[in-house]
């Protein structure tokens, strides 16, 4: 795992917070709620191509 995964988490995570906190000023709340859903899909898609990645590195270790 390298530490950009993290920092691209982290950069999602505040662009959605910032994106999130405007539309609910502006009374959008409903656009807000899709926007959250939409960063979090995107960190567990950028998660799972890393586990895909550790799961494929622990089976060619131990031979499955």
């Amino acid at each position: 795992m390298d530490i950009s995964l993290i920092f691209k988490i982290v950069g999602i995570g505040l662009l959605v917070s910032v994106c999130c906190q405007i539309l609910s000023k502006s009374g959008r709340d409903e656009q807000a709620t899709m926007l959250s859903v939409a960063g979090i899909i995107i960190v567990m898609v950028l998660i799972i191509s890393e586990l895909e990645g550790l799961i494929t590195l622990l089976s060619n270790i131990f031979g499955f």
